[in-house]
């Protein structure tokens, strides 16, 4: 049965178009094709990246952002209440009004301490501003060295300039070294990036962030499948050309560098715009879909692999929509901040005075954490 179903998933005419077989893609007169055996050497190199992420954040993220001048605030630790932690990890973190007066019965607090106890401990949960720090930097190197080994791989190539030469003589094209490296390395980073989601700061777009990764993770590796690699090359180097822009604005918001978060936030909006909603749909996809007819009727692999761009192009309109809110509120006057974060709540939050901290309820917030004075600096 299972020789039957494998038999079945590789069977050429999902994958190939008509009167091709996997027998033409066999390594033959010096030239290397794709195979799908080439792909386990994916979840080693993911386990790596982790290994090396770990040691990239704690000797050299760590003293960079202690460089910078990364500062975390001082939070107020919820005081210990079996009845309110019970609940906190039961029932709910944000208790309706009539479970507050419940609570407030059960654990003899008034209904203001059972809101600011609640407030306190959700707090405790969020990630601290040099964990954000460290996974934005790790990601922006990472982004960065992608982006320039990418346009290394390609820059040279006839189909950069010319897309109709994407699929000259496909699917019988030959791979290059530099090119098998890209799509390992690409692919290994982003099982890394899947496997360590959960203990990431989650963002109110982490159900996008899962499917933005599965289905990175499926198109890279169907594209591999289908010999698809001249296209899958075009992609990555396009997506990686904003995103390195995206972290390194996170970088110096955790730093307090306003004026440099708010200046790169700008260069970033407007590559994100024109690489994802204007190149990307109007060249590479039309690429995709357009040409390859001009050499064979459609098939599976054809409709899978547009399919799953589909979904891309939309996560990327949804982004584009929380980049367009984020540059109305600098343009507005206010703050930028990612819209996807969870803000800190303060102590003086619905109306409630704060206890301790001083000064710190009126600071305004970016990203959870208050906005550091940049006034002393002159050299952002």
């Amino acid at each position: 049965m299972l020789q039957t179903l494998y038999d079945y998933f590789w069977w050429e005419r999902l994958w190939l178009p008509v009167n091709l077989t996997w027998a033409d893609l066999e390594d033959r007169d010096g030239r290397v094709y794709a195979k799908a055996s080439d792909l386990y050497i994916t979840l080693p190199l993911a386990l790596l990246f982790l290994i090396i992420r770990y040691f990239f954040e704690l000797y050299v993220a760590t003293p960079l952002a202690a460089l910078l001048n990364v500062r975390e605030k001082t939070r107020l630790r919820a005081p210990p209440n079996t009845t309110l932690e019970h609940f906190y990890l039961t029932s709910g973190k944000q208790p309706k009004q009539a479970e507050v007066e419940l609570l407030s019965q059960q654990s003899g607090l008034s209904g203001r301490q059972v809101e600011r106890w609640f407030r306190r401990r959700r707090n405790q949960d969020r990630p601290s501003l040099l964990k954000k720090f460290r996974e934005a930097s790790w990601r922006f190197t990472f982004y960065l060295i992608a982006f320039i080994a990418g346009m290394a791989v390609i820059v040279d190539k006839p189909w950069f300039y010319d897309m109709k030469k994407v699929w000259e003589g496909y699917p019988i094209q030959s791979i290059i070294p530099s090119q098998y490296w890209y799509y390992m390395i690409e692919l290994s980073f982003y099982w890394s990036l899947l496997f360590s989601i959960a203990s990431d700061v989650k963002r109110k777009d982490f159900k996008e962030q899962i499917i933005h990764h599965v289905a990175t993770i499926i198109l890279i590796s169907f594209s591999w499948f289908v010999n698809y690699i001249r296209a899958g090359t075009l992609i990555m180097a396009l997506h990686d050309s904003s995103d390195y822009l995206l972290e390194s604005a996170k970088m110096f918001n955790y730093a307090g560098w306003k004026n440099t978060c708010n200046n790169i936030f700008i260069v970033f909006a407007i590559v994100f715009i024109i690489t994802r909603l204007v190149i990307l749909p109007f060249w590479i996809l039309h690429c995709t879909l357009v040409y390859p007819l001009e050499l064979y009727p459609a098939f599976f692999g054809y409709y899978f692999f547009n399919s799953m761009m589909g979904v891309l192009q939309l996560l990327h309109i949804f982004w584009a929509y929380l980049i367009l809110r984020m540059a109305h509120k600098f343009i507005t006057g206010k703050l930028v901040e990612d819209e996807r974060s969870d803000r800190e709540e303060t102590e003086s939050s619905e109306g409630e005075e704060a206890t301790a901290g001083g000064g710190a309820k009126s600071r305004p917030l970016a990203n959870g954490h208050p906005i550091l004075n940049n006034n002393h600096r002159k050299n952002d």
